[in-house]
Parts: structure tokens; sequence; C-alpha cells
């Protein structure tokens, strides 16, 4: 743990600008990133008595080992630059809003040639139009409603390409559910101004389209055309229905967001409400952790800045006024950026009486209801979790917590296509974006021990280069926290890490053998911070290097059952992956090898003869006959075959995958 002291900055050295501050750790990596009118004023606060700070910026101060700073122009750059730093670094300190459930928005692909209607979850994509979110069965109960109105495509890819192809409509097309652009039924140009019809009812627009159904019903009626008249009021009825299903809480001109916030010491539960045309159009919710010592305010404008960051792009997803339970800090920057985002000018505003602030009263409810079933369902996750990083770090008699774990597992059929996977758990919870995989040949594929000698040296061989390259950066560019203008070249901003940090633990799948393999690497490389442990898979027993006998924890034990997940995952992910390669090797061909032969090429000369061994008995001159074949890559195709020997091209019989460690079958 570093001692402030050690990196703060000389007096006078940090400007009174307005900027944008980084604390990093002994390994460069971004811990927080902050913003300030002050610079000076901020950091200071930062370097006063530890006894006077709050204890999670205790810990960050303490955690950290530098700190850097970016003078810009003005509050709002701060508060972009703040933004587009911490999307991009992930700071640990930092406030980090997570849905507490995946939410289904409706979605229109109005980007595509025919455009698509579905139901969509995840990350959003550039031309597709998003309302939402809603429930999962209101949503499908509307989408479903709504096509019977709006018959707009709602295919995947596959079904879409089929019908096509073969002339016929799908399913949907035969029960007037979609309007069939795939067969010509509608040109493309109509059915767009379908699918924006769509878009335009689910924006508010819904009572022009009733009104002018009403109108064409009516005049239906006069024509004595009854089957048409009562189509259209079966549309009616559609119609209604979905826009009736949301309760009228504003005047129809009103569109806004309403948050309220429900918060302890240690996590807070954010609600929204999306009204659009005056009607509740969908609900949604966030927990956060709150490793940040944060005030209301703060909260607040942190809040903003994730939540509405997501929507750039999307500027009909920001309304033209936001309502909160407290103004934002620096709330007059916030809604100009926001307004940069919408094109066009954003309120930010506290509802003081009238039907605003009852329904605020009301998404404050639903906050405080979504915390106590938070709490609920994770009181005993979240305890779990730390018992048993605690029971591991107490067994194992490691002097730091359990921060960061890694563990590696080597998979393989024979000793052929040998691969290693490396997968991190930080706090407990499995950090995917951090996962590798290694590919391992020459004599490191010998035996499992020389694998994992192998992969063990290349990862942390990458880590130290790493940690040169910053140190040395930093040395280049001057002493670290030098002020410089916003563009310059910063010590320490270097692309993305990707194996800077390092585990407390590595956890290896395997026994004494494996064990002593890893921790030989590690010695190799000078790195005596790393302890290093195996899980044997006969027994479940923890060997720690150089022991003459096993950790043994308890069957009941949590430290136990995390190894065994994380050793688990370790050999999913190295199982998958030695998949992959072996299907990918069995599929080899001699052809492969050909100077400029493609797949294509390769499709069309066995197509043209049929077989591989017809290929090795063709001669130039029939070579060159088959299509896409010139003179010269026949005269390499020839070379090539003929080179290989009468066996080239085939396929041995693949032999049953096993892991050499546990001799389990994969396959």
């Amino acid at each position: 743990m570093a001692n402030p002291e050690s990196y703060r900055p000389k007096p006078g050295e940090i400007p009174t600008d307005p900027g944008v501050y980084r604390f990093r750790d002994e390994n460069g990596r971004i811990i927080y990133v902050g913003k300030a009118k002050n610079l000076r004023s901020r950091l200071n606060s930062y370097f006063a008595n530890p006894a006077t700070l709050l204890p999670k910026t205790h810990a960050m101060v303490h955690h950290a080992a530098s700190v850097q700073w970016t003078i810009v122009g003005s509050e709002l750059e701060a508060l972009q630059l703040e933004y587009t730093w911490i999307k991009e670094f992930t700071p640990r300190y930092n406030l980090a809003f997570r849905d507490d459930k995946t939410y289904p928005y409706l979605a229109v692909s109005m980007g595509e040639k025919f455009p698509r209607v579905q139901v969509m979850r995840g990350e959003r994509r550039k031309g597709t139009k998003y309302f939402g979110p809603y429930t999962a069965g209101a949503i499908r109960e509307t989408m479903d409603t709504l096509l019977r109105v709006f018959p707009v495509r709602s295919c995947s890819p596959g079904v879409l390409r089929r019908a096509e192809r073969s002339g016929r409509p799908c399913l949907l097309g035969y029960i007037d559910k979609c309007a069939a652009p795939c067969v010509g039924r509608i040109s493309i140009e109509d059915h767009k101004a379908l699918a924006q019809d769509f878009c335009d009812f689910m924006s508010g627009e819904a009572k022009r389209f009733i009104v002018d159904l009403e109108k064409q019903m009516a005049a239906a009626v006069a024509e004595l055309d009854y089957e048409l008249a009562a189509r259209l009021r079966d549309d009616i009825i559609a119609l209604r229905k979905v826009f009736e299903r949301n309760a009228v809480v504003l005047s129809e001109d009103t569109n806004v967001d309403i948050f309220a916030i429900e918060q302890d010491e240690l996590e807070a539960a954010v609600q929204v409400f999306y009204v659009r045309g005056g009607r509740i159009k969908g609900q949604r919710g966030w927990v956060v952790e709150k490793v940040e010592d944060a005030t209301p305010a703060e909260l607040w404008e942190r809040l903003m800045q994730q939540v509405y960051g997501e929507e750039a792009g999307q500027p009909e997803a920001i309304p033209r006024q936001i309502l909160v339970p407290e103004l934002p800090s620096n709330h007059e920057e916030l809604a100009v950026w926001l307004g940069g985002l919408r094109h066009g000018k954003v309120s930010i505003k506290v509802p003081q009486r009238g039907d605003k602030a009852a329904l605020m009263d009301t998404v404050q409810a639903n906050a405080r209801q979504a915390m106590i079933l938070h709490k609920s369902r994770r009181a005993g996750d979240l305890t779990i979790r730390s018992l048993a990083l605690q029971e591991l770090q107490e067994a194992l008699e490691l002097p730091m917590p359990l921060l960061r774990i890694e563990c590696y597992d080597i998979s393989h059929v024979q000793g052929t296509n040998v691969v290693a996977s490396m997968v991190v758990v930080e706090d407990g919870l499995s950090k995917k974006s951090e996962y590798r995989k290694f590919a391992i040949t020459g004599d490191a594929a010998i035996d499992d021990t020389a694998s994992m000698h192998d992969v063990i040296t290349r990862r942390f061989k990458n880590y130290l280069a790493e940690k040169a390259e910053r140190a040395q950066q930093v040395s280049v560019s001057g002493e670290v926290g030098a002020a410089q203008p916003m563009g310059a070249d910063e010590p320490g901003m270097l692309p993305k890490s990707k194996f800077a940090y390092p585990p407390n633990l590595v956890v290896v799948d395997g026994g004494v053998p494996q064990v002593n393999a890893a921790a030989r690497a590690l010695a190799e490389l000078g790195i005596d911070d790393v302890a290093v442990v195996g899980l044997a898979k006969r027994l479940e027993e923890v060997w720690v290097p150089g022991s003459d006998f096993p950790v043994i924890l308890p069957r009941s034990s949590e430290g136990l059952y995390l190894l065994q997940r994380i050793r688990d995952e370790a050999h999913r992910f190295a199982i998958t992956f030695h998949r992959a390669k072996r299907g990918k090797a069995m599929t080899a061909s001699i052809l492969d090898t050909v100077p400029g032969m493609g797949v294509a090429k390769q499709k069309n000369l066995l197509a043209h003869f049929g077989s591989l061994k017809k290929i090795r008995s063709a001669s130039l001159e029939e070579l060159a006959e088959a299509k896409g074949i010139g003179p010269v890559l026949a005269q390499a195709i020839f070379d090539t075959v003929n080179a290989a020997g009468a066996g080239a091209g085939t396929v041995e019989e693949a032999a049953p995958a096993v892991n050499m460690t546990t001799g389990e079958i994969l396959d």
C-alpha cells in the first residue's frame, strides 16, 4: 500500500485551471478519473490528513502510486473528457451503474434494405430505432398487435433469404402479418414508409393513425364495403389497445425522463420512468456499488453521463426535459452537453409541485422497493463471495487480499493441437474481457509441465514488457504529474493493456508437476510477489510449490468451491479453443499450401475434377482448363500436389479428444 506523500506533487506545481485528473496504481492502470473547476484545490484535498478522508477515498489514495492531470479550456470540456476516459478505462474507484436486469427494447432496423421489427437486448446498433424498455411479456404482445396494422418484416435474415430464393413468403406473409417485400408484394420504398409509420406510432403519434383509420372506415361504410370496414374497425381496436395500455400521467405534449434514487452507505438503486406523449412508455433500474465517495449531486452527474452517453447516435432517445430529485453538480454544463447529443435544447429540473412532483414520488417508491429486492437477492451472494476469498487467503497464508486470480489449463489430443487457457476472476467475479488463449508448439508441447512453463513465461514476460514500456514512457515524458494541455502526449497514455495488471494468485489445473513448472517460470522471471497453487482433480487437493503435503480445504469450504468454479471455467475455455483448433486442422488440405490459391479457386478446382486424386493425375493443360486457373497457377498446383507425394491431402481419422492430465474424453 503506497504512501500518498510519496507521489504528492510539489507545492505550486498543480495549476488552478479547470481540468481532468487521473490516479494510477503501481502498474500504471488508471484507478480513478475526476474533473475539477480548480485542479489545485481539488487535488490538494486528496492529500489532506488521512484521518479526515472518507473510507473509500482513503483506500483509493493509498492504492494509487501516481497522479496526473490535463488542463482544458472550460468546465464543459472537462465534463466531456472525463466521460470519455471513464468509458475507455473503466476505473475501479469510479461509480459504475449496472442494470439490475436486461431490459428488452422494440427495435426497427431502418438502416436495412427491408427494415425489420424485432425485440432486442444489449448494445445498440447504428441505424436502428429503439422504443422502450418494456417488460418481456408486454413487448411481445405490443409487437404482435402492431404487426396486424403495420405489417413490417419481422423475420430473420435467413428466412428472408430463403423466401427471396424460393419466391414464396414465409408464414407471416400468408397470414397478413408481413407485407412480404421479399417477394415483391410491396416495393422497397413503400415498405420503408410502412416501417416509418410504425416508428411514428411508437413515438407518440398514435392519435393521427387512429383518426385516419376512422375516416377510412366511415368512407368504406358509405360505399357499402362492409368487409373493408370490419377490417379497419379491428385495426382501430388493435391500435387503441396498444395506445391505452400505458396510463396517461401528464399532458399529451410532455416528453420527459423522471429519475429517483434510494441509497445507503454502500449501494444506490436508481429508477427512471420514460414518459412520452404524456404516457409512461417504459421503466428501467440500476444498482451501483458506491466505491467512490460521491455527494448526491455528483451521483446524479455520473448517472447522466453514463445513461445518456450510451444514447450517442440516438438523439431521439434523449428527451427535452429530465427531472431529478436534486440538481447534478455543474448541471448547466451537463445540459449543454446533453443538448449537443440530442441536437436540441435539454433542461434538467427538480419538480416542486403538481403532477410531475407526484409522479416523482411514485418513481421514488419504485426505487425504494428495488433497493429492498436487490438487498434480499444479493446479500447471500456478496457474503459468500467475500467469505470464499477470505478463506482462501487465510488457508494459503497470503499477506494480500485476493483481488485478482488467474487460472490456467492445458488441453490437447495425444500431444497434438496443444492449447492453453487463462481465465480471470476479480473480486470473486469472472472478468471475461480479460480471458486469454494460447497456442503451444515446438518443445513446449512435449508434455503438460513444459506447456504450463511456456504459458506462464509468455504471460508474465508480456506483463514485464508492458510494465517496462510504461516506466520508460513516464521517464521520457518527464516528472509524473506535469500539467499538459489537452491533446498533448501524456505520460502513460498507452493503449489498453493486455497483461499489465498482475494477479495476486495463479491457479493451475493439476498437481505437483504443474505447480512446480509454474513456480519455476515465475522465479526465472524474477517475480516473487505472485502466489501459485494447483488444484488436483482426483481428490481436489490444493498444492503449493515446495510443499510435500497439500492444503486440504473442507468439502463444504466456500474457498474450495470458488477454486473449483475457476478451474472448471478454465477447463471449459481451453476445451472450446482446442476443439476449434483441432477442427480447423482436420479440414486442412494440400491445396491450402498452393501459393495464390484461395477458397473460391479451391472450390472451382474440386468441382471441375471431383477429387484430389484426379487433380494429382491431371496435366498442366487440364489444370489450366478449370475456372479461374491460369497457366501460372496451374504450374503451382502441379508442382505442389506432386511434390507432396501420393498421400498428400488425405485427412486421418480423428482420434478421440483426451485431456492428458486427467484422461478425460472431451468429445
